[in-house]
């Protein structure tokens, strides 16, 4: 349900925060969306790659951000800040296979909230979630 300035709400009245995911693997995509469990993350859109990324970003104004690093055209960590030049407040979980302390913390460096390593579960990817959400 859209509100007349056009923020989404939920039944209940709560304000939906809008999740943009971005992964090259379509499967994981998929993961991450079946795998959430929060009501008010409303599933707005979903990249492959960073330039895509870029583009339903500015379209679809996100909330929080799902984050591979290792992407075809434009990978994570240069999407990342060009999202948070776009819009400074944006919550961004970067998740992915590189286990480098180096990579995360570059990650964070330029904007991102919180980091979650493949494989993961789904307790876990919840939990980084609510951990953005706070």
């Amino acid at each position: 349900m859209s509100t007349a300035n056009g923020t989404m709400t939920r039944g209940n009245g709560k304000r939906a925060l809008k999740l943009l995911i971005v992964d090259d693997s379509s499967i994981m995509r998929r993961r991450i969306e079946r795998s959430q469990q929060f009501e008010e993350l409303e599933l707005v859109g979903t990249a492959g790659d960073g330039v895509q990324a870029l583009e339903l970003f500015r379209r679809t104004d996100p909330d929080l951000v799902t984050m591979d690093l290792t992407m075809p055209q434009m990978d994570g960590i240069e999407c990342i800040s060009r999202l948070v030049a776009l819009k400074p407040a944006v919550r961004i979980l970067v998740i992915s296979a590189l286990a480098d302390k180096a990579t995360a913390i570059e990650a964070m460096e330029k904007g991102a909230n919180g980091f979650l390593h493949k494989p993961f579960t789904d307790r876990q990817l919840n939990e980084a979630f609510a951990e953005l959400l706070r």
